[in-house]
């Protein structure tokens, strides 16, 4: 464990680096640690939601235009590093994409894998942020995908006898899950009805199961909430910026509602305890000072 101190997060396409965890990156880059993305997919299949960016020039370039989206987006939050896991998009369940042979969901699993544990015996994170297996109402084959290499690549990493080719072996001591939880809905929701504008919010986000229970992690990123828009706003193409749901309240209010990113500790070498406020709880004291 005696390397500097390094964060990495895994995502499907690009932008969900932007809407997941990104203020937590921010803090985490400003401290000093090593910020890494590992992107899966060039996000060939994503929709044009902004108006302004839907050009034939635009369409005709998606996979291009959202690497450069992606490029400064990451800038923006503040990653130090950004892999391509090398995927093509594999659209939703049961699509034209979803058969591509290139695409994230039809690639052998051991070969997705062994791509993953390339990068992690690389950069040597002592966290590592994913997907959980259960994504709520949005079950892209991508994400799932995410989940899917995540545990197996971790174990991998750690194996000496596994794929020496890739590189030393490497113990990630923490795996977490993002989250949005109830409580950050609940808190957005109740701040556009207190300013009597209508909430993006409707009854299906509060029939989705009550899952706050499972949150192990909540880590305070005050000053850093203008990561996510800032990132958000970077994929031009997947973001509308008129969009009320990321955008809809005051920029004043909306960088005090909910100081908090909630994730769930998925996998960890560290003891358990109460509620940790730090991803690096219990690795700190092992690891280099960054």
């Amino acid at each position: 464990m005696d390397a500097p101190l390094c964060l990495l997060s895994i995502h499907a396409h690009p932008d969900d680096e932007a809407s997941k965890g990104a203020s937590t990156v921010a803090k985490y880059h400003a401290e000093g640690v090593r910020t890494v993305l590992v992107c899966c997919t060039g996000g060939e299949e994503g929709d044009i939601l902004n108006p302004a960016m839907d050009k034939p020039e635009v369409r005709d370039n998606l996979g291009e235009v959202r690497m450069q989206e992606l490029a400064a987006a990451a800038d923006a939050i503040g990653y130090d590093e950004v892999h391509m896991l090398g995927y093509r998009d594999s659209g939703m369940a049961d699509s034209e994409a979803n058969a591509h042979p290139d695409c994230f969901a039809a690639a052998p699993l051991e070969e997705a894998v062994d791509r993953l544990v390339a990068i992690l015996r690389s950069e040597r994170p002592q966290v590592v942020i994913t997907y959980p297996d259960e994504q709520g109402g949005y079950q892209h084959p991508d994400h799932l995908r995410v989940y899917e290499i995540t545990h197996p690549g971790v174990a991998a990493a750690a194996d000496p006898d596994h794929r020496p080719d890739l590189g030393e072996p490497w113990r990630v001591a923490k795996v977490y899950y993002s989250s949005w939880s109830r409580a950050r809905i609940e808190a957005r929701h109740q701040a556009f009805l207190d300013l009597d504008l209508e909430s993006p919010y409707d009854k299906r986000w509060f029939e989705r199961p009550d899952t706050d229970s499972s949150i192990t992690t909540k880590v305070p990123v005050d000053g850093f909430t203008d990561a996510r828009r800032e990132g958000l706003l970077a994929h031009a193409t997947q973001i509308d910026p008129e969009s009320p749901f990321w955008f809809g309240l005051p920029i004043e209010v909306d960088r005090k509602i909910y100081t908090i990113d909630d994730y769930r500790l998925a996998d960890s070498d560290i003891p358990e305890g109460e509620i940790e406020t730090d991803l690096f709880a219990g690795v700190r004291a092992e690891a280099a000072t960054p």
